[in-house]
């Protein structure tokens, strides 16, 4: 698979994301608004899906769509001009995207994550501005984690740094898994200030000294382009810094909001995966040859099959809406200590289902569909590579531990992105 270095210095054959045009960029008044962008959005995307994920063409002109469509800014306050819309929502949105194309749906999840981190640390004048970016159509990318360095004793102990030179704030490290950085305007990345803490620096896309490396191989989500992010020597405005530092001792909702999105791309996901099986079931398997049955579609033990996933797609579903309400309730009460760890154990339920179904779904496509749904002219196989890349972002196994901690000795989730 090809690597493209696409540095800020704008060399030949490279590809920076150009400002929308907001003159174009719609402006999304309520969640019904939101709700039929996502879908004409979906319409939009649908029909290639399957041939970006085969050629690895990545979704350069659907995400330029993306931002005219305003659903960027749907989470945007609306004290700063943005519908605010809720969380069942926001979930919904991400569920819609997602089955129609996972890989371009999960592109600006991060995006949503670092709105959340605004919305709760940002301070007056950086909302009133950074909103404005987002309402205007600028997209953010994600700078993900680092590799644990030889001299770490954790993986949470970071080497990028936000430094204080004679020449102003500089920022220097490299960072991976940078899903939506190829594509985005400005670029949040976590790093160390000089005083020890965390914070999120938001870096002009084009700021001297960036290079995205487009180094993203993996079997599926292929199109998310989530490869690596180098800072040399960035310079920095203070005013593009937030004290993430202090999300460690306020209860919130920014890690229960990633979660609820990581969980609305598995849905997607198992959606699609089981639209793809019945489809194919009905017009092209072939009945078992002890049946006795001129069609597949009338197999009992099939239909039975697809009775169960149905239950469980629905299910899924179902608790992942609970999921989002809960955090429109707790949003409304106000958020304490209590009620964010309610949200992070809301979420660990929906994440646990989502995830089983999107594995389940997508692998029993095959079954269901026989041998000849695993010719790679049909590009079924997608399904299943797109959820097992996913749902490993963060393991079940600590999701049942959480809930399980959570239920039997009142130990509250810990404060971070994964929970």
């Amino acid at each position: 698979m090809p690597h493209h270095d696409l540095s800020s210095s704008g060399d030949s054959g490279t590809r920076v994301a150009a400002a929308p045009d907001p003159v174009r960029v719609a402006l999304i008044r309520d969640d019904d608004g939101a709700l039929a962008a996502a879908h004409a959005l979906a319409a939009l995307v649908a029909p290639d899906a399957s041939a970006r994920d085969r050629e690895r063409r990545l979704p350069w002109e659907e995400l330029e769509r993306f931002s005219e469509s305003g659903l960027g800014a749907i989470t945007v306050p609306r004290e700063f001009g943005g519908p605010e819309v809720s969380f069942a929502t926001l979930a919904e949105v991400f569920v819609i995207l997602c089955a129609a194309d996972p890989a371009f749906g999960q592109i600006p999840q991060n995006h949503f994550g670092v709105l959340g981190v605004l919305r709760e640390i940002g301070s007056e004048a950086q909302k009133r501005r950074l909103y404005g970016e987002v309402l205007a159509g600028r997209r953010l990318g994600n700078t993900g984690p680092e590799r644990r360095s030889a001299t770490a004793a954790t993986i949470l102990q970071g080497s990028t740094r936000l430094t204080t030179t004679p020449q102003g704030l500089r920022l220097s490290g490299q960072r991976f898994y940078s899903t939506g950085a190829l594509f985005a305007h400005r670029l949040p990345t976590r790093a160390v200030d000089d005083e020890g803490r965390s914070v999120q620096v938001w870096v002009p896309r084009d700021a001297p000294g960036v290079r995205v490396i487009d180094d993203w191989n993996a079997f599926g989500q292929r199109t998310t382009a989530s490869g690596s992010v180098v800072f040399d020597d960035v310079p920095v405005e203070p005013e593009d810094v937030l004290p993430i530092w202090r999300l460690a001792d306020r209860a919130g909702l920014f890690g229960p909001t990633s979660q609820l999105i990581q969980a609305a791309i598995d849905q997607g996901i198992a959606q699609a995966a089981l639209a793809d099986a019945l489809t194919f079931v009905r017009e092209r398997a072939r009945p078992w040859i002890d049946s006795g049955l001129e069609r597949a579609r009338d197999d009992p033990y099939l239909i039975a099959d697809v009775g169960r996933l149905h239950i469980d797609l629905h299910a899924a579903h179902a608790v992942l809406r609970e999921a989002g309400e809960k955090l429109d309730a707790i949003t409304s009460a106000g958020v304490d200590e209590a009620s964010s760890a309610a949200a992070s154990v809301a979420v660990a339920e929906a994440k646990i289902l989502t995830t089983r179904i999107a594995l389940a779904a997508s692998e029993k496509l095959f079954e269901l569909a026989g041998s000849a749904a695993t010719r790679a002219a049909h590009n079924l196989d997608r399904h299943w590579r797109n959820a097992r890349t996913h749902t490993l972002h963060d393991p079940v196994r600590w999701k049942l531990h959480l809930l399980g901690n959570y239920h039997l000795n009142d130990a509250l989730p810990a404060r971070h992105s994964w929970n």
